[in-house]
Order: C-alpha cells, then sequence, then structure tokens
C-alpha cells in the first residue's frame, strides 16, 4: 500500500480513506438489504420447519394398524406382564393363572470352606443331556469350586455353574450350583454323576431338581409351556410369567391406548398452531414495523394460513361415518385464531365409536381421510418446484446470490480505485516536494548579496 503524509501538498493524510468510505456507501446499502433478505430467509426456512412438524406426529396414526395403537393390561404386572405386536395383536380380555413356572434343571454341592483354595480332586463331571453322555474333565490346575465353575461354563453343553455363599453353615459356606441354561421339560438334563480322586474333601450333590414345564390356565383352561416368555396364548401378545400364583385368576386385557392415540392428536394440534402463531407473531405491523427484514404482510403467509383453515374447518368425503369434521373430535379454532384442543371429547368420541374415528382421521391411507389430507396440504405448501414455500425460498436466494456477486464487484472496483488515487497522490506529493525544494533553492541563490563585479571604487 502506498501512504503519503499530506505535508507537502497539504492535504488531508487520511484523504483518500475518507475518498474510499464515501465510495463504499453503496456497498453498505447492499450489505444491509442483503442482511435484511437473509433475514427473511431464515424465517422462511423457521415457517417450512413448522409447516413439516404438522403431520410428522400422524405418521404414527397411518401406520399399519391406522390410529388403533393398543396395550396390554395386567391385573398384576409382579405375576404376568406382557408385550403387543401391534400388527398381529386383538382386542379382548383373558383371565390367567399361572399353576406353575416352567424351571430349568439344577443341583447343588455339599459344602465347602473356601472357593479357591480347598480342592475337590482330580476327576470329572458326566452328564446325561439330550445329545447324549458328556463330560467335563477337571484336572490339578482348576480343581478347586471356582476352577470347577469356569471349566463347566466354557464347555458349551447348556449347562451354567456359578459358587454361592450359603451362610447357614459358617465352617462351609461354599456351594457349586449347576443348572440348564433353558427352562422347561424340553431341556432336561440328568445330574451329573462325579468322578472325583485325592481331594481335601469329598463333593457330591446335597439336592437335585429336574427341569419341568410351566402349567397355565387360561380361561379355565389348563396347558403345559417350556418357557416362561409365552406365545401364543393371546394373539399376538407375549406374555412374561414372572411367579407362579396357583388359585389366582390374573386378567390381562388387550385394548386401544388411547393415551398414545390422544398424544398424537395433540402432537397435530401443536403443530398446527405452531404454524398459526408464526403466522400472527409476523403478521403484528405498527408504525415502526420493518418489513423488509420480516415477512409481515407477506403473501405467502396469507396462502399458507388460507390453505392450514380450509384443511382444519373442511369436511372430509367419501368416509361413509358420521364423523366429517375435526370439531366433532373437540378440534377447532378459538377467538385468538389458534386450535383448542379438548382431549376429553376426543376420548369420548373414541370410546363410543373407534371406527368412525378411524375411518375419519385414517380414511384409505391415501386419496380420503383427514391425514392423506394432511400430507397432500403439506406436499403442495413445501413442493420442490411449485410450492408457494419453495418458490419463496428459491427467490430470496436468486436475491441474496445477486446482491453477493455485486458487493463482490464493487469491493474489486473500489480496491483498483484506491489504489489509483494511493498512487496519484502520491505523486502529487512527490511532484509538491520537488517543486517547494526548487523553490528554496531559488530563494537561496537570491539571497547571497549583491552581483559579482559591481564594486564601488
Amino acid at each position: 500500500m502506498i501512504n503519503f503524509g499530506g505535508i507537502a501538498s497539504g492535504l488531508p493524510p487520511n484523504l483518500v480513506d475518507q475518498l474510499i468510505e464515501a465510495e463504499r456507501i453503496p456497498v453498505k446499502t447492499l450489505e444491509d438489504r442483503q442482511a435484511k433478505s437473509q433475514k427473511r430467509l431464515d424465517l422462511v426456512n423457521e415457517l417450512e420447519g413448522k409447516i413439516r412438524s404438522m403431520d410428522k406426529s400422524l405418521l404414527g396414526l397411518a401406520s399399519t394398524r391406522g390410529f388403533s395403537d393398543i396395550k396390554l393390561t395386567s391385573g398384576d404386572p409382579n405375576i404376568i406382564q406382557g408385550v403387543v405386536d401391534p400388527a398381529a395383536g386383538a382386542t379382548g380380555s383373558w383371565n390367567i393363572e399361572v399353576v406353575q413356572l416352567a424351571q430349568r434343571a439344577a443341583a447343588i454341592t455339599n459344602g465347602f470352606p473356601d472357593k479357591d483354595r480347598t480342592e475337590i480332586g482330580v476327576g470329572y463331571f458326566e452328564f446325561d443331556t439330550p445329545e447324549g453322555k458328556k463330560e467335563i474333565y477337571i484336572n490339578g490346575q482348576n480343581n478347586t469350586l471356582e476352577g470347577a465353575a469356569e471349566a463347566i461354563n466354557s464347555s458349551g453343553m447348556g449347562v451354567r455353574a456359578t459358587v454361592l455363599n450359603d451362610r447357614k453353615d459358617p465352617d462351609r459356606p461354599y456351594k457349586l450350583v449347576i443348572s440348564g441354561v433353558n427352562v422347561g421339560g424340553d431341556n432336561r438334563i440328568e445330574y451329573p454323576t462325579l468322578y472325583f480322586l485325592d481331594g481335601d474333601q469329598d463333593i457330591y450333590f446335597e439336592e437335585e431338581r429336574a427341569a419341568e414345564n410351566g402349567v397355565v390356565k387360561v380361561d379355565g383352561f389348563e396347558f403345559e409351556v417350556n418357557d416362561n416368555k409365552v406365545e401364543g396364548v393371546i394373539p399376538g401378545v407375549t406374555l412374561d410369567l414372572k411367579q407362579a400364583a396357583p388359585g389366582r385368576t390374573i386378567n390381562v386385557s388387550i385394548k386401544e391406548d388411547m393415551e398414545v392415540v390422544s398424544g398424537k392428536v395433540k402432537e397435530f394440534v401443536d403443530g398446527v398452531n405452531g404454524v398459526l402463531s408464526f403466522i400472527q407473531a409476523q403478521n403484528k405491523l405498527d408504525a415502526n414495523s420493518d418489513t423488509s427484514s420480516s415477512l409481515g404482510g407477506d403473501s405467502l403467509l396469507r396462502s399458507v394460513e388460507n390453505r392450514v383453515r380450509r384443511l382444519v374447518q373442511g369436511p372430509q368425503f367419501g368416509l361413509g361415518g358420521g364423523i366429517q369434521r375435526l370439531n366433532q373430535l373437540g378440534i377447532e379454532f378459538s377467538r385468538n385464531g389458534v386450535l383448542t384442543y379438548d382431549e376429553e371429547k376426543f376420548n369420548t368420541a373414541l370410546l363410543r365409536d373407534p371406527v368412525g374415528v378411524r375411518n375419519f382421521l385414517v380414511g384409505d391411507g391415501f386419496d380420503i381421510g383427514f391425514i392423506p389430507s394432511v400430507k397432500r396440504e403439506v406436499s403442495t405448501l413445501l413442493d420442490g418446484v411449485f410450492g408457494p414455500v419453495t418458490i419463496r425460498k428459491r427467490a430470496l436466494q436468486d436475491k441474496i446470490r445477486q446482491m453477493d456477486d455485486q458487493i463482490s464487484n464493487k469491493e474489486r472496483q473500489l480496491e483498483v480505485k484506491e489504489k489509483s488515487l494511493r498512487q496519484k497522490f502520491a505523486n502529487l506529493e512527490t511532484q509538491m516536494s520537488r517543486l517547494k525544494s526548487q523553490g528554496a533553492a531559488v530563494a537561496g541563490l537570491g539571497g547571497g548579496g549583491g552581483a559579482p563585479g559591481l564594486i564601488g571604487g
């Protein structure tokens, strides 16, 4: 950069800066306009997000089972719990008695004073399994209770072992418990024969328990199950039997989960209100409002609001039921211009006419029904080519891009002009310095005395 001090010319030293700053006024004006357009684009993006949220909550209502989410209710979850497959579950009520839980085969040894020092000897455990006899060998390296448990657990033969601390016998509290991995009579393991020599003390089984099926009564009919997680008793339901309660009947019911359905409808209402509240906030204009940086009065807002109002207030045709409008489900406009949701009215309608509510909301899932109408309206508003939101976004993006180009061009022009001005003023400074030097020299010559040869005499 070329600088000049302004000493010789008498001009201000920051004159070029002042001139360039004045030349930058159109650039600053463009930057201000661009910032306002960017703010408007941000608002359009915000509106787009709020429109998208309108139908997100309704996706679950238009799933395989339509709006009818179902849940399992147990009369005593400590005895019976369960989960429902929404695609296969059927509503209804069943009385279930857990007579006996399915249990795995198990055996427990006599006690030892410790779990990792006292030797049980060298030998093997022999198990009689559904696949035949199987043996687990114990040598001098793993012949403690812990060593035997580790060998059994790593054998992969469908049994597992644990060392327990039974405080009933403080002198010999440690016992080896061996059990089958799976419950039920189909997983029988005959507990095992022990062959051990040269141990610090003998090892034997104090108690054995065979694998057994569970026994369940459903509506008075008794049958056996080979697991405590039972499928097929109730269509589409996996029951989890927690404990036996012979003689006690537990009611298990499968019914619509109105809380879930109502909650999704409320999410939709909140989504619509998000759009309407946004539009109201943008349209609050006064004498100080700057519509160049907001969407106040924008035709886009009118278009979106009109479509949303028609969607909410209009009837659904071709449903063949008594429910035609949202206000019959407790959803209607308030005096403030947003939606209100009467959850009690919705639940009453759902209980009284679940098929009618479903037909209104889901329709055929494609062309008729409220949910297809919402999806269609959102798709229209946000269409990637002709949607009003997309068109406004594209216009603002193009405008911002054009102003970017204009600003870049003007900045380049200013850079060239600044360089030229600084060069010119540097040349002027040099010339003025030279002239001043010449003037000083001339003045010096004139002040040296009389002319040569003019001496009186």
